[in-house]
């Protein structure tokens, strides 16, 4: 008889541990703010927001992250202005072109992410002594008109003496991920790509790596977060959230191996090998593309602006104070320093 009320307190014990337990763990996942984050592209490029998914630094902030590929810069931005996402990821020229239509809950950056450009030029054939004069007289399957990827090509091409309208042809009709398709089947003699596009190319031997936009265009503030300026201001804790776990994981790639974050992202990019994965992390780490921290300095909006107006794409510059908030990122640094 005793036996049997031991065994029957243990398994009450037991049931009601494991009650508590299901009980706690559904009222955190019921405690997590939910945030659509939409961004302009799925490449392995923004590693360090992909760290911190997969290690749980957003559900560490108290946040449930679902992420949503926009396919563009201007389709994040409609999504954004719509309500369908809180927290836009794409080029900055977005904010600005907003800005200037007059709308007065424009979206305003937040957290900058990548410091130089994420593409490179693909040719052909190897090359290792490849200048950028080569592409006088040449075609090339570009980007969209107004678009970061764009402009940072010609930005690049006018640093070298070439006039992007007269000394080459660009292809611009071709839509975002579609462009190694094309060149694969022939069109074009050389094309910008970001990865693992590029790699796939070299794979596959139909095209080599013969520069990096962003070696030759130097430091430019290619990517940042954004939120609607109404969702900032009634939403200070989650932006504060977002922005520490995105500063986790930028302290993540700069700390670890290629191959450590490549195994890391490994389930973002389930369609690429774990080697290529590695390959590809190592060349945007080797160049310097994700910065220590997320401040977006008034220097590299200044920047980007001017390759805005040399674009064409923008008659003067805006405010940076309207545009750009580092609190957020200011204190993240401060936090992860401590």
């Amino acid at each position: 008889m005793r036996r049997k009320i031991i065994t029957f307190f243990l398994t009450l014990s037991l049931v009601l541990s494991l009650c508590l337990t299901g009980c706690k763990k559904d009222k955190n996942t019921d405690a997590l703010t939910p945030i659509t984050l939409n961004e302009v592209a799925h490449s392995i490029f923004y590693a360090p927001q992909y760290v911190a998914i997969e290690l749980g630094y957003f559900e560490e902030e108290g946040l449930d992250i679902t992420l949503v590929n926009g396919g563009g810069a201007d389709k994040v931005m409609t999504a954004l202005i719509s309500g369908d996402a809180q927290i836009g990821f794409m080029g900055s020229e977005a904010s600005v072109y907003v800005y200037n239509e007059g709308s007065s809950d424009y979206a305003v950056n937040f957290a900058q992410l990548t410091q130089r450009a994420g593409n490179f030029l693909v040719g052909r054939v190897a090359d290792s002594s490849f200048e950028w004069s080569k592409l006088k007289g040449t075609e090339v399957l570009g980007g969209r008109a107004g678009g970061m990827p764009q402009m940072v090509f010609e930005y690049i091409l006018k640093k070298n003496g070439i006039d992007p309208a007269k000394d080459l042809t660009i292809v611009q009709n071709i839509n975002f991920g579609l462009t190694a398709g094309a060149f694969s089947s022939g069109q074009g003699d050389y094309t910008v790509e970001f990865e693992p596009y590029a790699t796939a190319l070299e794979m596959e031997g139909k095209g080599y790596v013969v520069a990096s936009l962003g070696v030759d265009s130097g430091y430019v503030p290619y990517t940042a977060y954004c939120a609607k300026k109404s969702y900032l201001a009634a939403n200070p804790e989650v932006i504060q959230s977002f922005t520490n776990a995105i500063q986790r994981g930028i302290d993540y790639v700069n700390s670890h191996t290629a191959e450590e974050i490549a195994e890391v992202i490994a389930p973002q990019f389930a369609e690429t090998d774990l080697k290529s994965l590695t390959t590809i992390v190592s060349r945007y780490k080797e160049q310097g593309s994700w910065k220590e921290d997320t401040i977006f300095t008034e220097e590299s909006f200044d920047l980007l602006q001017d390759i805005l107006i040399e674009a064409g794409e923008l008659d003067k510059k805006v405010p940076y104070s309207d545009l750009i908030v580092t609190d957020y990122s200011k204190k993240a640094l401060s936090l992860e320093s401590n």
